[in-house]
């Protein structure tokens, strides 16, 4: 190993800058840093997010909710822009302690409910509508099963391998390869599971795919990261048959659009407020 051993102080202090990519955003302490409202929209969903994986699997819910019919998911989506600190704002602070993007405000009969953490929201969401979320008891616990193995694995994709892999300022050996490995398990639990399933909780699409898919499904993609070939991601055939069956999907390709700010303009959608919007790309 190149890197030099670290020995850690007695008592951690916070170097202002330190960090990398997104070193301008971090801090060690909670709490607003600005007064800012949020806006809101005609709907009774409100949504405060952006398209990384986990703003994704929301929208990608809300899309398939519509898609199914139920027009009574409609819902208004607003850009919250993490690289410009957005997350801190009071307004967004009082739906979300933890500064973290997505949150949803569910305004439905009356109600003023603020609903934060992606797998809550999913949870949230096929609760209230009875939809992609099994009733039958052994399903429905392999579904909740699955939902909330991808909320513990993912830390260790994002803010393990993909931070240290592709936004640390410096590449360190140990950590690039010890995160490495454990995506790779991840890999292939999800692959062996895939073999013998169309779908992560059997022939039935449910929130346990929405889950599961912006993060690992777009790594296999190599939507993320840039790292499909680092990882030979290729060598999981049943992981990117699901991949790739999931990507075709309409509300898929709606979901991965609503609140993206980059990239290609056309697969750009920063706020979403009417299935029409898609219309006007």
């Amino acid at each position: 190993m190149s890197e030099q051993t670290y020995t850690p102080p007695k008592v951690w202090q916070w170097e202002q800058g330190n960090g990398g990519k997104f070193a301008n955003i971090n801090r060690p302490v909670a709490g607003a840093t600005a007064e800012k409202e949020l806006p809101v929209g005609k709907h009774p969903f409100q949504l405060y997010s952006l398209a990384t994986p986990n703003g994704v699997k929301v929208t990608i819910l809300f899309e398939e909710l519509l898609e199914a019919g139920f027009s009574e998911a409609e819902y208004d989506a607003f850009l919250i822009d993490i690289s410009k600190g957005d997350q801190f704002g009071s307004g967004f602070v009082a739906l979300n302690p933890n500064s973290k993007i997505p949150v949803l405000l569910d305004k439905t009969q009356g109600n003023n409910i603020p609903i934060f953490e992606s797998g809550a929201i999913l949870l949230h969401l096929a609760e209230k509508f009875k939809a992609f979320i099994p009733t039958e008891p052994s399903q429905r616990a392999q579904c909740l099963s699955w939902l909330f193995w991808q909320v513990g694995s993912a830390p260790y994709l994002g803010g393990g391998f993909g931070h240290f892999y592709a936004y640390a300022p410096e590449k360190y050996e140990y950590p690039i390869n010890r995160f490495s490995m454990e995506v790779k398990r991840q890999l292939d639990v999800l692959d062996r599971h895939l073999a013998e399933n169309q779908f992560i909780c059997g022939d039935g699409y449910s929130i346990a795919d929405m889950a599961i898919w912006p993060w690992y499904g777009a790594l296999v993609l190599n939507k993320v990261y840039d790292a499909a070939e680092f990882l030979d991601t290729k060598s999981y055939k049943h992981l990117n048959s699901w991949a790739n069956e999931i990507a075709k999907r309409p509300a898929v390709k709606r979901g991965v659009m609503v609140n993206k700010s980059w990239g290609e303009p056309s697969e750009q959608l920063p706020e979403r407020h009417s299935s029409n919007d898609f219309n006007l790309l």
